[in-house]
């Protein structure tokens, strides 16, 4: 009998996957120890599942610091002046349009609180810390609503009497990205440039005798305020250690920060990877930057479509969050999703009701199901009214870059306030894009260029009901022969 035993015992350990074997994963165990190589297989697999995950979740910071480097390129400081511009393809930066004028600037708290002063007007602004959280919405999302009033950005951890007569909003971050809008209301943009100049951004230290951060336009001056120069390599983890070391720890995040420790990020500490590492990161910011513009552009969600018969698809697939929270947790494919074509994020964004500042659908695709192509002539027909109170837009942007359409046309949008000013409203109406020019309706083409991806917002300003409830619904992109 106990020899039976001894034999049967000998048997199992012959036959276990972990002796002088190779586990489900490939790994190869002796006498349940890794070998020597599987130590090293193990250890950089982990590192780059780290470096996956770290890469998805940090890309908002390092995307927005893409923005502050654009205006720093142009010689705007932080805390002493910001920028605007009325923009067009020349204006680099993840879906930006020529809808409307920009203001963007630093709001630096590293001194204290700032204001942002606005007078009465049409806005859209919002603050978003240094991780593209939301902080505040201005204007007319905000509680002014279009009024105007004193908003006041406040430090994390500020120890200070905030005054009264301000909508103050607390950041967890010292930099932080005010963007805001002028809306161009009878297609005028000069009144909406003057709009933008009469914002007044100052310390609340200054109030009494303001010290205003000094307003530079950078309309005609070529600008990159995207994260593509450093989105794919190395330079994505040296530009995120710079952050980390500016900025304060958010106690949400501590996970995450545990996760960039394991790969040498860590505040207080400098960052020099290794052969070893450097090759992970740099291939985990390649496979992570393809993942998330699959989730931009190729997700399989079906709540990414409007129209069961339709290509367009919803931007956004969390309306009316701040964060792309839901009652299970974050929605990681929105948020990737996002971030891979946009900048900033806020409730008023995502509102999928009537009244909301605006509304956005893209198109990836032509009425056939392939990707949208630059050597390929297309047209787009749009039932109209459109409805929208205020007005409308169809902006085509380069897939690589996520920004506008760069060609010797220097234009990427058919604005209703601008080039479908006199097209009347009572029928739908034919726009084009393509490498060739249609006959007869040049004033509504938008030229592509062959060997490029490009794919399209139509944004509706003011959306009605029509645009949620499908009674209205715009035609496919359909190749012209």
């Amino acid at each position: 009998m106990v020899r039976s035993r001894l034999m049967l015992s000998a048997l199992l350990c012959a036959v276990s996957p972990f002796s002088f074997a190779q586990t489900a994963t490939g790994y190869s165990f002796e006498r349940s120890y890794p070998t020597a190589q599987t130590t090293q297989a193990v250890r950089n697999d982990a590192d780059f599942q780290r470096a996956m995950t770290a890469y998805r979740f940090w890309y908002p910071t390092v995307s927005v610091e893409g923005v502050f480097n654009g205006n720093r390129e142009l010689g705007i400081v932080d805390g002493e002046s910001w920028g605007m511009a009325a923009a067009g393809p020349r204006q680099v930066g993840f879906t930006l349009n020529s809808d409307t004028p920009y203001g963007s600037a630093v709001i630096d708290l590293s001194q204290g609180p700032v204001v942002i002063e606005l007078p009465p007007g049409s806005y859209i602004g919002l603050v978003d810390d240094h991780n593209q959280g939301w902080v505040q919405d201005l204007g007319l999302p905000g509680p002014d609503a279009g009024k105007g009033g004193k908003y006041l950005v406040v430090p994390p951890d500020y120890k200070g009497e905030i005054p009264k007569g301000y909508y103050a909003a607390t950041s967890p971050s010292l930099k932080n990205l005010f963007a805001v809008r002028a809306l161009p209301v009878g297609g005028n943009v000069p009144r909406a440039l003057d709009a933008l100049r009469a914002i007044k951004i100052y310390p609340l230290s200054s109030a009494a005798h303001p010290k205003l951060l000094k307003l530079v336009d950078t309309s005609d001056k070529p600008m990159d305020s995207s994260s593509l120069r450093w989105e794919s390599n190395l330079q994505f983890w040296e530009v995120l250690h710079r952050i980390i070391e500016q900025e304060k720890i958010v106690p949400q995040f501590l996970p995450m920060y545990g996760l960039l420790a394991e790969l040498g990020i860590e505040k207080g500490k400098p960052f020099n990877p290794d052969a070893r590492m450097s090759e992970i990161l740099e291939r985990a910011a390649k496979s992570g930057r393809d993942q998330m513009l699959v989730s931009a552009f190729d997700s399989a969600r079906p709540d990414r479509l409007n129209w069961p018969d339709r290509k367009w698809e919803w931007v956004g697939l969390t309306p009316g969050s701040a964060q792309f929270e839901t009652p299970a947790g974050m929605d990681l494919e929105s948020r990737d999703r996002w971030f891979a074509q946009a900048i900033v994020t806020s409730p008023a964004m995502f509102r999928r009701s009537a009244g909301a500042g605006s509304l956005y659908w893209m198109a990836v695709r032509d009425g056939g199901g392939a990707f949208l192509d630059g050597g390929k002539n297309y047209k787009l027909t749009i039932p109209q009214p459109v409805p929208g109170k205020l007005f409308w837009s169809v902006t085509l942007y380069d897939a690589e870059t996520r920004s506008q359409v760069q060609t010797d046309q220097d234009k990427a949008a058919l604005r209703s306030l601008f080039e479908l000013r006199d097209v009347p409203t009572d029928a739908p109406v034919d726009l084009y894009a393509g490498p060739t020019a249609p006959a007869g309706a040049q004033g509504r083409w938008i030229k592509t260029t062959p060997g490029k991806g490009w794919f399209a917002y139509i944004r509706i300003y003011g959306p009605e009901s029509a645009a949620f409830d499908k009674s209205w619904k715009p035609g496919d992109f359909e190749q012209v022969k």
